[in-house]
């Protein structure tokens, strides 16, 4: 259409104006040819776990945080935490490991409480307090309030933030809010599927609460592949394994997450032992639950639970009880106390 208005007005012209006919005629502008569509490529899914920048500090953190020797794992996070400062798993241990050490979390809430007031508007710093706070409740001191606020505004300066609604998740689950906790890690793994604490979590709530351990499994059957340091994903998912009667798997994850947690520090190591016991009494193999059971003494991990299922196996309560042990030809060697 604009090419035959434009040319009509030429026409138009020269028959209105005969006497300037030896005058040349205007020329019609070019047309501007409409370029064609560029395509956008879409970016890539994130997925901080491709990034090896990333993975070996928070790797190297893991192992020394399961070896228990927090102030290299402080370290390792926060390495890894310079490169993905807004990584939930690195950001939950980095408070974590701060927990251990006593007076080292309330250091860190008191410098990220320093860094706010000429901060106020970076979702990052807020997050960060946020979650410090969160940790500061579990060791006893309620700072949820302080927590769910930092968050929340957070949210109001990136309504995206994974990070945020990963947290304000986890305090849901802990409030036993199940459908709303699901909702804060499904809108968190929308814009990071590869959140591997929105996963751990949200896993949970389908195991416990909706009573679907393969719709959990799903959720976390790959993270080792992301987090292979990560041993209480491994416990999980021998938790998993074990709903799901698939007994072989179970003892190899509930083994590998032993194997990774040596110091016991976390639910790998504290109830690794007696996850295993359950799985054999299950597969009917009392001899085998017993040998876990006095591991999980040995180690001092879980030792009330241990002790009282040790006894009721012995009592007959999972098939014929096994005949007392005869007396040792030497002394038992005293555990030293602590």
């Amino acid at each position: 259409m604009l090419r035959r208005s434009l040319a009509a007005f030429v026409l138009a012209s020269l028959c209105a104006v005969p006497l300037l006919a030896a005058t040349p005629a205007p020329k019609a502008s070019a047309v501007p040819v409409p370029a064609a569509p560029v395509r956008v490529t879409p970016p890539a899914p994130r997925n901080d776990y491709a990034n090896a920048e990333f993975t070996v500090p928070l790797g190297e953190g893991l192992r020394a945080f399961y070896s228990r020797d927090f102030a290299a794992a402080r370290v390792g996070f926060e390495h890894a935490l310079a490169v993905v400062p807004d990584n939930t798993l690195a950001l939950s241990f980095l408070n974590a490991t701060a927990a251990q050490t006593p007076g080292e979390l309330d250091a860190l809430v008191n410098a990220e409480e320093d860094a706010l007031p000429k901060n106020t508007k970076s979702a990052l710093v807020h997050i960060r307090l946020g979650f410090s706070y969160m940790f500061v409740s579990l060791t006893g001191r309620d700072r949820n309030v302080d927590a769910r606020e930092e968050l929340n505004l957070a949210l109001q300066i990136d309504p995206a933030s994974q990070a945020a609604h990963t947290a304000l998740g986890i305090m849901r689950e802990a409030e036993r809010s199940a459908n709303r906790a699901k909702t804060e890690f499904v809108t968190a793994l929308a814009t990071d599927p590869q959140n591997v604490l929105a996963r751990e979590y949200l896993a949970r709530i389908y195991q416990v609460d909706l009573k679907d351990p393969q719709r959990a499994l799903t959720s976390l059957i790959d993270v080792p592949n992301l987090v292979p340091d990560y041993a209480d994903i491994y416990f999980h998912l021998a938790s998993l394994m074990h709903d799901l009667g698939q007994y072989d798997a179970a003892v190899a994850f509930a083994t590998r997450g032993l194997q990774a947690d040596v110091g016991h520090v976390g639910e790998a190591g504290q109830h690794g032992y007696t996850l295993l016991a359950r799985i054999y009494l299950d597969e009917k193999k009392p001899d085998d639950a017993r040998r876990a059971l006095r591991a999980s003494i040995t180690a001092g991990t879980d030792t009330a639970y241990a002790s009282t299922l040790l006894k009721r196996i012995d009592d007959g309560a999972y098939g014929r009880p096994s005949p007392s042990p005869s007396p040792s030809t030497s002394p038992a060697p005293k555990k030293k106390k602590k």
